[in-house]
């Protein structure tokens, strides 16, 4: 049984597209958010379906139907590290022209954040999950690192499927109106940010590219105390999808 498991897992990893969600809220967000989930293994069937009851009753009976009990043994074979919650699941990823669509749909009704080059796994996770929380249509990132990478799944807990997540070159940015968060931008609290603008945010380190402000329709900034370099990544996204929200009242 074990081994038919182990055999059903790896053939499932080889699927285009697939992505390992690593522990509970990751597996509960993509049932919630429609995610194409294939397989789940958990070391214990019985307390996940009771973590399933107390905190997301809405997806118990999708994980009782996929959920299989195997030793952690089995599990650390299948996993660089076991969870806390004892389960680790395999997912396949929306296609890229899905998310394209998604992103490239007219008329929007909310921005679409731009990461220009980002670094940091957990940082584009902690974006992406701020993304979903406040509705916006997704995340696009520059550069070469893959938005889907398991640890960017980690620091989202899932919530890739919530809203659209793709990696484009600055040319194929979506259509609308780009904000460009920089310090020698007008103050954001003048600069309200339609429903469809991109907002677009570069590293703590280097900021935004020239390219990248030479496309800007407006350059914007977050009032900040002298002598602080900068915000964190994710904490920028988080005022600047505020500002918007707050703007909608």
């Amino acid at each position: 049984m074990d081994d038919e498991v182990v055999r059903a897992w790896r053939a499932a990893g080889r699927e285009p597209g697939a992505v390992v969600l690593d522990g509970f809220h990751a597996l509960k967000h993509a049932l919630r958010f429609g995610g194409d989930v294939r397989r789940v293994v958990t070391v214990d069937r019985g307390a996940l379906l009771e973590l399933a009851g107390e905190l997301a009753p809405d997806v118990v009976p999708a994980v009782a139907g996929l959920a299989v009990e195997v030793p952690e043994a089995v599990v650390r074979g299948l996993v660089p590290r076991v969870h806390p919650t004892g389960v680790v699941a395999l997912a396949v990823r929306p296609s890229a022209e899905a998310n394209r669509e998604v992103l490239g749909r007219r008329p929007r009704e909310a921005p679409v954040v731009v990461l220009e080059n980002p670094r940091n796994l957990g940082n584009v996770g902690a974006v992406i999950r701020l993304a979903a929380g406040f509705g916006a249509t997704g995340v696009v990132t520059t550069g070469d690192m893959d938005p889907w990478h398991p640890n960017v799944l980690r620091g989202s807990a899932g919530l890739h499927f919530a809203t659209a997540v793709e990696r484009m070159a600055l040319p194929e940015l979506p259509d609308g109106p780009l904000f460009v968060l920089d310090p020698e931008g007008a103050d954001i609290r003048d600069v309200p940010f339609p429903d469809d603008a991109l907002l677009a945010f570069g590293t703590e380190r280097h900021g935004v590219s020239a390219e990248l402000k030479g496309r800007a329709d407006q350059l914007v900034a977050v009032p900040m105390q002298p002598g602080v370099s900068s915000f964190n990544l994710a904490t920028s996204v988080a005022m600047g999808l505020f500002h918007w929200r707050s703007g909608k009242r």
